[in-house]
């Protein structure tokens, strides 16, 4: 009909900017320390943390799927979510299960590469701005789920098995997406490959960030309470969404 126009649909995710940035690396870290606090210092154990994180991250998506435009609030709390239940889950896999950091690593990165291929066949685009349907969000969270559970297996191999340090693994992997942010502003390689190779790395530098702020001193973290230090960086991260508020992508990436 002459004279009507058509919107399109806007996408339920943030708009990539530095402080959606600053929010991931605070809610990947926070996932962390988090983590270890049911598990560890609350002595739950890997699985039944894991069962708990769970429910809450199926009761956020479920939040997030039902709404019909992007609540702030609502998407950082599910992000929280999957990152909490990859600490766990990594955790129970590569410890209780005895898989190994390597071992669980190649695991979760095959599931990792078949979601986005999965999600690519299905939709034709991996771009954040695609996020609007149904079926482009359950492809958008379990992709997010299995990088939050990557990351954990990837920070504790690479601080661990490989003896490189919290220090020395979060240097590693804060270059790596220093040469992304300089790739992003300097070339003309793929937005879309450049946000989920960032997104998918800033998951291990917030693990190893995390256990450097909560590990034991002959570890060498920094022996902080586990609760308290969830607490300060929650509080940081609404500290951030109140400076920098958040609005719904409307461009690919």
């Amino acid at each position: 009909m002459t004279g009507v126009k058509t919107e399109t649909p806007l996408s339920k995710v943030p708009e990539v900017t530095l402080g959606f940035w600053v929010l991931k690396i605070l809610a990947t870290t926070l996932g962390e320390t988090a983590g270890d606090a049911l598990s560890m210092s609350l002595n739950l154990g890997y699985l039944l943390s894991t069962g708990i994180f769970a429910a809450v991250f199926l009761a956020a998506l479920a939040l997030q799927i039902h709404a019909v435009k992007f609540h702030p609030a609502i998407y950082w709390v599910t992000i929280i979510a999957t990152t909490t239940v990859g600490t766990t889950l990594a955790d129970f896999c590569d410890r209780s299960l005895g898989i190994g950091y390597p071992g669980g690593s190649l695991l979760l990165l095959g599931l990792l590469a078949a979601s986005l291929f999965a999600w690519k066949r299905s939709t034709g685009t991996l771009a954040v701005s695609s996020v609007s349907t149904p079926k482009a969000e359950a492809f958008y969270w379990i992709t997010i789920l299995c990088s939050q559970t990557l990351g954990t297996a990837l920070g504790d191999w690479s601080s661990d098995s490989m003896d490189l340090g919290y220090l020395g693994s979060a240097a590693i992997f804060g270059g790596i997406l220093i040469l992304l942010a300089i790739a992003a502003w300097k070339t003309s390689l793929s937005r879309t490959l450049l946000f989920w190779s960032a997104f998918i790395l800033t998951r291990p530098l917030g693990a190893v960030v995390g256990d450097f702020l909560d590990k034991p001193h002959d570890h060498g973290g920094l022996a902080l309470d586990r609760l308290s230090a969830s607490a300060v960086l929650l509080v940081l991260m609404g500290i951030v969404l109140a400076a920098r508020p958040q609005r719904a992508a409307t461009s690919a990436h």
